[in-house]
């Protein structure tokens, strides 16, 4: 990083944060996001200015080395590190054993690292994680689809015990390619029913898959009295 630098060195700076910007907010916009195109412009655009602060500030004459108090410009770059946790904190959401935002929330972190090397001047080193960053975000999507994703579901199933038994039950959903994680039964003679509540896992391509078949097939099967599943 140069001590001094020039208003067209600051201005191809910010063009470049801007631009870095934008091109993650696209992506992010088009898995429709709440951290879109503008918050990514101005989170790269506001790291890029403090660095760029920094820059400016270097010349500056500041406390002896001696003194109980030396201008460490480094501490602004490093607050606005620290800062955009909170911001990627608000983009991470729960619901229930799903957690969305978390790649909104990384896009976030590299766009203020990418505005942190514009601002000091790394333009060939952001443009790299750029790249990358591009490559990361639309290329590796194409692989994570194919890599098998760990599902889970709980199976609540009342049965006719006159028609249909859990032996049968407990077949067919090994048959399905479903592992049962925890089984249970409960009875009840005056009714000739019997209720069974059971975890279950199982792969899926996808990262949020529909119910597995078999599940689906148990809705037509004589005998099951009700159906409930879970994620």
């Amino acid at each position: 990083m140069p001590v001094t630098i020039s208003w067209q060195q600051v201005a191809i700076r910010l063009l470049c944060a801007v631009i870095a910007g934008a091109i993650i907010g696209i992506n992010r916009d088009e898995k429709g996001r709440p951290a879109g195109m503008r918050t990514n412009i101005l989170v790269c655009l506001a790291a890029c200015i403090a660095m760029i602060q920094a820059n400016l500030l270097m010349p500056t004459a500041g406390k002896a080395s001696d003194s109980f108090i030396v201008l460490d410009l480094m501490r602004l770059p490093l607050g606005i590190l620290s800062g955009i946790g909170f911001i990627g904190a608000g983009a991470i959401l729960r619901k229930g054993e799903m957690i969305i935002g978390v790649t909104t929330a990384a896009s976030l972190w590299i766009v203020t690292v990418l505005g942190l090397c514009f601002g000091g001047g790394q333009i060939l080193l952001g443009t790299a994680g750029l790249v990358l960053s591009i490559l990361t975000l639309w290329t590796f999507k194409w692989f994570e689809r194919r890599i098998p994703h760990r599902q889970r579901g709980t199976l609540s199933l009342t049965i006719d015990e006159r028609v249909v038994d859990e032996h049968e039950i407990l077949s067919r959903l090994k048959a399905g390619m479903v592992e049962i994680h925890s089984w249970g039964l409960s009875s009840a003679p005056e009714t000739k029913s019997r209720s069974i509540q059971a975890e279950v896992r199982w792969n899926s391509p996808f990262e949020h898959s529909m119910p597995p078949k078999v599940i689906e097939d148990f809705l037509h099967t004589p005998g099951i009295l009700h159906l409930d599943w879970r994620v």
